[in-house]
């Protein structure tokens, strides 16, 4: 059968990947103009460090870079500074670690009408959650496995930015499968066979869908243990405790977000739906009884909340994505609508208007999710976070990172305890707070610095100028301008 090629140049990368010696021609490394500091020797003096493990503030710090790693951290003054380094001035501006992002996706809500659908953004999106501080990415979620695979090698190889990633597997989804794009689970050893599959491909995670059965994930809980997986889940059909006493690591975006099913005493059992007449409604009428009608400081809620926290069941908050109505307004917001080609912001604009009847609600679920973030934290809850850039579309990769901490401290944390939500408790779940997560000596020098004084002005987490990883300096500034326009289209 004849096939018609689109683009001539397709059909000459195509032909010069079979011609012998031939291959398809790789990314370009990126070049000098979006690195500022390389090193081996950097030295950021007189700036306020916010370390990451929510101790006080410490203003008028000097931090010393030594190729990747973080060779000295004290009072100005206090850091012999080698001859050879290059200094950089940081009055009036903050340091924080590299943000441990734990709910991240490759790809983002499509721009169009008609059912819910994603679409991969392999080219802006790595360098965006970058540009945005985040130097460590847990993705949440694949609809493109290769591609995050790809995405994940073009990074370690150096021909693209991007933060360091750890990926989960496609989402175990049951039957009917929440969204058309995902697989339904037909059983639990299907369940047990995909997480081997991915296992074997390098995903280090496993995340279960809104749908899937109590037996389906009991048996990607044990299969994933054999492989030294963790899981994480978006559920509705499973309760929070029922999911906890299966042995589930991770639950995301919280019970008034991702429904906590056991708290609506009509859901139809494994299933996400209410009985009766209400069946027909969905996943959408167990949402609008939790949102509604669940209080917060209630019984049955503190009563979960103890349950996660003693089988150390972490939270992943991801707030941004919750916004809706009349919140964010989208025209304020400049660094974002410079990234969309204008037709697409304006489908954007148009999503933001329609929801405008809705506000109530979306105020509702923020505010009660907070309320349960803030428990759950006193409690001794590990609560991380991580943008989840899907909804409506106008969360964006990294920007969305930025947002959670702004929300994060509207919740009521302080700046230090909000920092530390971002940073550490991620690399705590991670394994890896020896290496990452806070600003300590010995620790790799993933370190975002922000112009302004962070204590003074919350949004000053919008504003980063220099991003390092691993000890090399990114220009935040040059990465987003490389990319105006570009979002939505690859």
């Amino acid at each position: 059968m004849a096939r018609s090629w689109r683009s001539p140049l397709a059909f000459l990368a195509v032909l010069a990947a079979l011609l012998p010696g031939g291959a398809q021609p790789q990314a370009p490394a990126p070049g000098p103009s979006l690195i500022r500091e390389r090193g081996p020797l950097v030295a950021i003096e007189h700036v306020l460090v916010i370390d990451g493990t929510g101790a006080a503030p410490r203003p008028n710090q000097t931090i010393l870079i030594e190729r990747d790693r973080i060779a000295a951290i004290g009072p100005d003054g206090s850091v012999a500074i080698p001859a050879a380094a290059s200094r950089i001035d940081g009055r009036g501006r903050t340091v924080i670690p590299g943000l441990v992002g734990m709910h991240e996706h490759m790809y983002r809500t499509a721009s169009g009408d008609g059912a819910f659908s994603v679409v991969q953004a392999p080219v802006s999106f790595p360098q965006l959650y970058l540009a945005s501080g985040v130097t460590t990415a847990r993705t949440a979620g694949s609809v493109d496995p290769h591609g995050d695979l790809g995405i994940k090698r073009e990074i370690e190889a150096g021909r693209l930015i991007g933060p360091d990633l750890d990926l989960t597997a496609p989402y175990l989804e049951g039957t009917p499968p929440a969204i058309a794009q995902l697989y339904p689970l037909r059983g639990p050893e299907e369940a047990r066979r995909a997480v081997r599959h991915w296992a074997s491909l390098g995903f280090t995670s496993v995340k279960a869908y809104m749908n899937i059965s109590p037996a389906e994930l009991s048996a990607a809980i044990a299969e994933a243990r054999r492989h030294n997986m963790r899981v994480t889940g978006h559920l509705c059909s499973i309760g929070y405790e029922e999911a906890a006493r299966l042995g589930i690591d991770n639950l995301e975006h919280g019970p008034f977000a991702a429904p906590d099913g056991g708290l609506d005493p009509r859901r139809a059992a494994g299933r996400c739906a209410r009985e009766g007449a209400e069946a027909a409604a969905g996943p959408g009428a167990v949402m609008m009884h939790v949102i509604q009608n669940v209080d917060p400081a209630s019984p049955e809620v503190q009563r979960m909340i103890r349950t996660l926290v003693e089988r150390r069941v972490a939270i992943t908050s991801t707030l941004a994505v919750l916004e809706g109505g009349d919140r964010p307004d989208l025209a304020a917001l400049p660094q974002l609508s410079s990234l969309f080609p204008p037709d697409l912001w304006a489908i954007q604009l148009r999503r933001a208007a329609a929801q405008r009847p809705a506000a109530a609600f979306f105020a509702t679920m923020l505010r009660k999710e907070m309320a349960f973030e803030r428990a759950f934290v006193a409690a001794g809850g590990l609560l991380m976070a991580g943008c989840d850039p899907t909804g409506d579309g106008h969360v964006v990769a990294g920007l969305g990172d930025q947002r959670n901490i702004v929300l994060l401290h509207e919740a009521g944390f302080t700046i230090p305890e909000a920092i530390r939500i971002a940073t550490l408790n991620g690399a705590i779940f991670l394994g890896r707070a020896d290496r990452i997560g806070s600003l300590e000596v010995g620790k790799r020098a993933d370190i975002v610095l922000l112009a302004g004084d962070l204590m003074r002005d919350v949004r000053a987490i919008e504003r980063p100028l220099i991003v390092f990883k691993g000890g090399v300096g990114y220009d935040s500034q040059a990465i987003y301008a490389s990319l105006r326009g570009q979002v939505g289209l690859h």
